[in-house]
């Protein structure tokens, strides 16, 4: 049986060290991001609403300010909407709205809309969930939005 030598041993347990722990962190997909800050996402943006499959619901603009005042969503032939930032941690801002009419349901009411936004490089894109002020089975609508900052 061989023995391992000291140097070997030292440059085995060099090796397995926090360094490479992060090294192999971020070869595996895993990267570190920085906390997101309302002014990251503060100004205009054109989004798109889309099904959770990919269809196209809706073209908005979300108006973002650097803090949680002046926040909207406006949909097209709309008067703006407030929206409410109720949370900021992580890579993610999650915001409120509601009630509202519906754009998509005739004689319809949203109830709340939910979104979870995330800045991925230029983009901002997330996931929503619309609630409806009815009691048929299609009373929530579940989606994702994505969009680009307006110049």
């Amino acid at each position: 049986m061989r023995r391992c030598s000291p140097a070997l041993c030292t440059a085995a347990l060099l090796a397995c060290g926090p360094g490479d722990a992060r090294t192999a962190d971020t070869a595996a997909g895993a990267v570190a991001r920085q906390p997101i800050a309302l002014a990251d996402v503060a100004g205009r943006w054109r989004m798109l609403a889309t099904t959770t499959q990919g269809d196209p619901l809706t073209v908005y603009e979300l108006a973002a300010g650097p803090d949680t005042s002046g926040w909207t969503i406006t949909f097209q032939n709309r008067a703006p909407l407030p929206l409410r930032v109720v949370a900021v941690g992580g890579d993610s801002i999650v915001t409120e709205a509601g009630p509202y009419p519906s754009i998509l349901q005739q004689n319809a009411s949203v109830r709340s809309l939910r979104a979870v936004n995330r800045l991925v490089g230029d983009s901002l894109v997330g996931t929503f969930r619309a609630v409806y002020d009815t009691d048929s089975p299609d009373s929530v609508l579940y989606g994702r939005h994505a969009g680009r900052r307006m110049r």
